[in-house]
């Protein structure tokens, strides 16, 4: 029986010396608990408040700043065709010939009415004359007379009609020549010589836009514009407004326009379907790159925001509900994680506009081995590097 009690008692001896044995390394050192890790090097950024532009890209089209559809004021049969398809063409040059035959037939009725009328004018003021002395004799009765006079101005009221024919006329016969209604540049003709056309016809011969300025209309969501001139009002931002904002253009091939352009409106009113406003903005265009219908990215200076906090994009994760955070350090130099509001990205850094103030140590390297609260010892890099 005494047997069986001291081999138990021996494993239990040997069983508490494997536990002491687990307490050390082979080389005899005692294991460190985690609280007594040394803190972890960081690198940080100290935030301070800069200078920067704020600008809002948005999706446009060009659009030619005028457009003007011809088309014929009288009727008849095209005879010629006087321009050349996507010329440029000057402000009252003609564009088309209709047959003027029956036109200046009418002209020249008309004409020749005139004249009828002018000799029936002179007819009556030399029976004006005559019965003027006759009454003044108490040769004719005085009722005679006034019914000369009254001829008299009766053909001077011809006279009146037949000019106003005669001027009507004419500017029939004027616009059997088509001209261009505006300076700029024509397309293709939609009738060639041989078409009979008629005034007030609803298919244009052509059509001549303006391209030097030109528009781009972009769109921008009410809340942006709404943001916009809260800023505005409140001073965040300074030295613009949305109707003096300075407009650079980017191709859809990621070259930027060369010359600079300016917002010249905005619609007062919000399109229902898509919650956006039209802004209108104007560029030279003087070598004609830009063609009425072309997609660009417009570049909107907005204004200057002189009190900027500006986090390096590495610097920000993103949490389980997907908003921004980022680490700093805090009392005690000890890890302190924020969660950010951000507002537009500024090249490789976001607007933060809440979480974070000016002096404040954001952690931008050594990201992956801290976590909230642990120690850190902070190296300070120049702002500009953390990229």
């Amino acid at each position: 029986m005494e047997q069986p009690k001291v081999i138990l008692m021996g494993i239990v001896v040997v069983a508490f010396l494997s536990l002491l044995g687990c307490g050390k390394k082979p080389d005899g050192s005692a294991g460190k608990v985690p609280g007594g890790m040394p803190p972890q090097e960081v690198a940080v950024v100290t935030l301070v408040p800069e200078r920067a532009e704020m600008v809002t890209e948005l999706p446009g089209r060009t659009a030619a700043c005028r457009i003007a559809e011809v088309r014929p004021q009288v009727g008849g049969i095209i005879l010629k065709r006087l321009f050349t398809e996507g010329s440029e063409v000057k402000l009252g040059e003609p564009l088309y010939q209709i047959n003027p035959a029956t036109y200046q037939t009418a002209y020249d009725s008309a004409k020749a009415a005139v004249a009828k009328a002018e000799a029936a004018k002179n007819v009556a003021e030399l029976l004006v004359g005559r019965r003027k002395k006759l009454a003044s004799a108490k040769v004719i009765s005085q009722q005679d007379y006034d019914d000369s006079f009254a001829v008299l101005r009766q053909a001077e009221a011809e006279i009146a009609v037949r000019n106003a024919a005669l001027e009507e006329a004419r500017i029939n016969l004027e616009y059997t020549k088509v001209l261009s209604p505006l300076a700029g540049f024509i397309g293709r003709s939609m009738f060639t010589e041989g078409a009979l056309v008629t005034s007030g016809q609803a298919g244009a011969l052509a059509t001549v836009q303006q391209l030097d300025p030109i528009f781009v209309d972009v769109t921008e969501s009410s809340s942006q514009l709404l943001r916009l001139r809260r800023d505005l009002a409140s001073g965040h931002l300074k030295n613009s407004s949305a109707k003096e904002a300075s407009t650079r253009l980017v191709f859809e091939d990621g070259t930027v326009y060369s010359e600079p352009g300016t917002l010249q409106f905005s619609e007062v009113s919000v399109d229902p379907g898509t919650d956006s406003v039209t802004l209108r903005a104007v560029f030279p265009n003087p070598r004609r790159e830009l063609l009425p219908g072309m997609f660009v990215r417009a570049l909107v200076n907005e204004g200057t925001n002189g009190q900027a906090l500006l986090a390096p994009q590495k610097a920000v994760a993103r949490n389980a509900r997907g908003e921004p955070t980022a680490f700093v350090v805090g009392e005690g130099n000890k890890a302190e994680l924020r969660v950010l509001k951000t507002g537009r990205a500024i090249g490789d850094k976001w607007l933060v506009t809440d979480g974070l103030k000016a002096g404040d140590h954001l952690i931008v390297e050594g990201l992956q081995k801290i976590a909230p609260g642990a120690g850190v010892r902070p190296v300070e890099i120049p702002g500009d590097t953390a990229k």
